[in-house]
């Protein structure tokens, strides 16, 4: 459809079509997919298009006029605070985990301006498990990342965080945990760290924070990551992950008003009248709110207490079943829901990804060290027999043609993994997304 139609096609033919439309996309519902969508049934996905509908012409811009909206968002703030042992916290809903992160950073950077005004080139410091996010935020707001190595076992190295520390350094970040492995880091050392040196803490919660909790609830040992650390100054957490909530809504949570009043901006110069607004956005759609707050009154404790149960439970039996494959290994081998493994020797690890798309997979392709990554859900729970076997036969394949190595798109993920450069490695990835982009006239 080259332009808009000359006259209004009709509501069932539309709908018809999008149906047709999304049927050729990955089969998420069965569990195909592991880190792009979160589907906790049929009945929970009702409600979510429901409350998104009730609300999806509404604008959180102005809280005055749907107060109603701004009353979920305090609620969703103030529940989730308290699940994150913090009752007097602060914060708003955003468009997701990488505006959290967007205005966390920016407002770490104007704090630094206020107090600290003689730096001009502000350096936060991460461990290089850091989301891109953080690259992306410290692009857009001239700070610059100094990334420091991670330790043997692929979590922040605390002594290495504190030699990196400079009188440029606005700040501290970790992650609950880390995407590529699903391992904690060292909070808590951390957090002493933060106190010590009079910085703030961020913790990168936007995976985690809606699955540790539940995790601790059930048992298992996990390490304290959230206010209970003291210098833990924000958290930012995604509802559209673990919260089993309608795209796109996440948290940027504040231990308290005097950190968070950072990231509010005021112009008062505008002819149009004074604009405020806490996040990155204007416009701030009243539907992913309302399916927040609609999945986390629908669930309960009870409910995700469940869901992460079954999550844990599938990506215990992926970890067992994975470590018994001969010709794979796992990679960091944490104790959340997301699994990491990578081809053996004579198994390249890309092929192997190669070979599962082709039964039907989505694949999520790491490198350093060059691996496959899944992110578990309740949703996979009843898949995971299906997809340990597609890996056996996979690995089966990779053995049998070590050929495969060098078709496909192994050789392109290989060679970017390898390559020295990292600018010659964004100049191809930035050529292949304009290229899709690119219009194209019959």
């Amino acid at each position: 459809m080259k332009s808009i139609p000359a006259h209004g096609r009709d509501a069932a033919t539309i709908l018809d079509d999008l149906r047709a439309r999304s049927a050729r996309d990955t089969d998420w519902r069965g569990g195909r997919v592991f880190s792009l969508v979160y589907h906790a049934g049929e009945e929970h996905e009702e409600l979510l298009r429901a409350a998104h509908a009730t609300y999806a012409s509404a604008n959180l811009l102005n809280p005055m006029a749907f107060a109603s909206l701004k009353q979920m968002e305090n609620e969703l703030v103030e529940m989730t605070g308290r699940l994150f042992h913090c009752a007097g916290a602060v914060g708003a809903v955003t468009s997701g985990g990488t505006e959290s992160i967007l205005v966390a950073v920016a407002a770490y950077r104007d704090r630094a301006r206020r107090e600290r005004p003689w730096i001009r080139r502000p350096e936060l410091v991460v461990p290089t498990t850091i989301h891109p996010a953080f690259d992306k935020a410290a692009h857009y707001f001239g700070v610059r990342l100094v990334k420091v190595p991670v330790g043997p076992d692929l979590r922040a190295d605390v002594r290495a965080m504190a030699r990196a520390i400079g009188w440029r350094t606005i700040g501290l970040v970790a992650s609950a945990p880390q995407y590529p492995h699903g391992l904690v880091d060292p909070i808590g050392e951390l957090g002493e760290l933060a106190q010590k040196k009079k910085l703030p803490l961020h913790v990168d919660a936007c995976v985690g924070g809606f699955i540790l909790p539940w995790l601790e609830k059930l048992g298992r040992r996990i390490p304290h990551w959230d206010f209970r650390v003291p210098g833990v100054t924000s958290i930012s957490a995604d509802l559209h992950k673990y919260g089993y909530a309608g795209k796109g809504a996440s948290l940027l949570l504040w231990r308290s008003i005097d950190a968070m009043k950072y990231q509010i901006f005021v112009a008062t110069d505008f002819p149009g009248g004074v604009y405020a607004s806490p996040t990155m956005i204007g416009t701030r759609p009243g539907g992913p709110v309302a399916a927040a707050w609609a999945a986390m009154q629908s669930l309960g404790e009870a409910g995700y207490l469940a869901l992460a149960e079954k999550a844990i439970g599938a990506a215990d039996r992926l970890r067992d079943g994975i470590a018994q494959i001969p010709g794979v290994a796992l990679v960091g081998n944490g104790s959340a829901t997301i699994v990491a493994y990578a081809g053996g020797t004579g198994v390249d690890t890309y092929a192997l990804a190669d070979r599962l798309e082709a039964r039907g997979w989505t694949v999520d392709r790491q490198h350093r060290p060059a691996s496959i990554h899944l992110t578990v859900t309740a949703n996979h729970a009843p898949i995971v027999d299906a997809y340990l076997a597609d890996l056996r036969a996979a690995v089966a394949d990779v053995q049998r043609d070590p050929a495969l190595a060098k078709s496909g798109s192994a050789p392109m993920y290989g060679m970017a993994a390898k390559m020295p450069i990292r600018r010659l490695v964004a100049g191809q990835v930035r050529k292949m997304i304009t290229e899709m982009y690119t219009r194209r006239d019959p």
